[in-house]
């Protein structure tokens, strides 16, 4: 079976705001199906929100991408964010607006294009969640 994924690398530069700009390149590249392979970087500022918490919470200093994972559609992103201080000690969380790149933040994004990820409010909790549709069918 022939694959038909399509692979994309971006790099952000100091001082990019990292969801705005996973936003732009989704937009920009008419991503319906993306999910995000790899990335390494480096923040001065992280706005993270914790698990069932209404608000963010940030930090300021130097942090070492150590996971960015995720789902990126044109209708709707969902992703997480770790990163660790000088000391190592790590915290993570949904990543929000406010994520301030030091140096670089480097990020592999594949994209399906035999799937479109669309979010739909779930009844349960209220929240828009994923819903994967099949373009082949």
């Amino acid at each position: 079976m022939n694959s038909s994924l399509r692979v994309h690398t971006i790099r952000l530069h100091p001082g990019d705001d990292v969801m705005p700009e996973l936003k732009k390149f989704i937009a920009e590249n008419q991503i319906e199906a993306g999910f995000i392979m790899s990335a390494v970087g480096s923040l001065t500022q992280y706005n993270l929100r914790f698990a069932n918490q209404p608000d963010g919470s940030q930090g300021e200093g130097h942090f070492e991408v150590v996971s960015l994972t995720g789902l990126l559609s044109t209708e709707g992103n969902h992703v997480h964010l770790s990163v660790s201080d000088s000391t190592g000690r790590t915290i993570g969380g949904h990543l929000l607006d406010g994520n301030l790149v030091y140096t670089t933040l480097e990020v592999v994004i594949g994209e399906d294009p035999n799937h479109i990820y669309h979010r739909e409010t779930d009844p349960t909790f209220g929240y828009k969640e994923l819903v994967v549709k099949n373009i082949n069918k």
